[in-house]
């Protein structure tokens, strides 16, 4: 019995160990790709390396899709890092905060602001004017800024008191009340274009700045998302105006339901006395 174990272990040790390429070998495609798509970012160097050697044509398309990846990856990082310029350029303030809003133009719904404080060199990618992201990117990134903001501010807007005072000081009131929910409080504003009447701190309007700065792209994204989300409950409530998808913007189908059916209470009258 001894002597049988003896063997055994010269056999397993006269193995040869497999190769680099023969352990990729020992993968299915299926399984490569699915190795692929679960990859996060710092995964994508060692799992080009294992497989580069891999000869079939599929698993050679998964390589080149993982360094197609890491290209678009550091071009976003660059990208991203030009969206730090303000914010580095006031370095000297303690705490940066992004202001925008969401909602000025629906002819339904309230305006809603944002107000965000980011942590410096807070590793966020994808920032951009919300306009310019799918509704499932700003959901995404809605999470990840929540998680990673020092602080965050929503302030709203009724339609009624949007009848009341006209949208642009509404969105001001609006704007005010997000900056007073941040706790640490800032000591600099960086505003999408405007500057808010009666707030101490000092700002910095910066055209398009929600493409331009990265404390404000968040801001952008918190306000829509918030307000999208509140859109899909109203929709609940009045369904017949199709609020889950034109958000209480005046689509053809939205318009025809309020000639037909006529103002809901989350309308502003000021803004649909063409249509009704």
């Amino acid at each position: 019995m001894f002597y049988i174990q003896i063997r055994i272990n010269a056999i397993t040790r006269a193995q040869p160990a497999l190769g680099r390429n023969e352990v990729s070998m020992a993968a299915s495609i299926g399984e490569v790709k699915a190795r692929l798509q679960a990859a996060c970012e710092n995964e994508l160097p060692a799992f080009i390396t294992q497989y580069e050697g891999d000869t079939r044509s599929g698993v050679r398309k998964c390589v080149e899709a993982a360094r197609k990846r890491m290209d678009a990856l550091a071009k976003e990082r660059a990208r991203t890092d030009k969206l730090w310029e303000y914010e580095r350029s006031y370095g000297s303030y303690s705490y940066i905060c992004g202001i925008d809003e969401a909602g000025r133009g629906p002819l339904a719904g309230p305006v809603v602001a944002g107000a965000v404080i980011l942590p410096r060199n807070c590793d966020l990618l994808y920032i951009n004017d919300s306009k310019q992201l799918s509704e499932k990117k700003r959901e995404e990134l809605y999470t990840e800024i929540m998680e990673k903001a020092l602080c965050c501010g929503i302030g709203y807007a009724s339609p009624q008191r949007i009848d009341e005072i006209n949208i642009l000081q509404a969105t001001y009131e609006a704007m005010r009340e997000a900056i007073g929910k941040l706790h640490p409080q800032p000591d600099l504003l960086l505003n999408d274009a405007v500057t808010i009447p009666q707030v101490p701190i000092r700002q910095v309007p910066i055209i398009k700045g929600d493409a331009k700065s990265i404390s404000i792209g968040a801001a952008s994204i918190i306000a829509k998302v918030t307000r999208d989300r509140l859109m899909q409950e109203y929709d609940q409530v009045f369904p017949e105006y199709g609020f889950a998808g034109n958000k209480g913007y005046g689509s053809a189908a939205h318009i025809e339901a309020l000639r037909r059916y006529g103002p809901t209470p989350i309308h502003r009258k000021s803004f649909i006395h063409s249509f009704v």
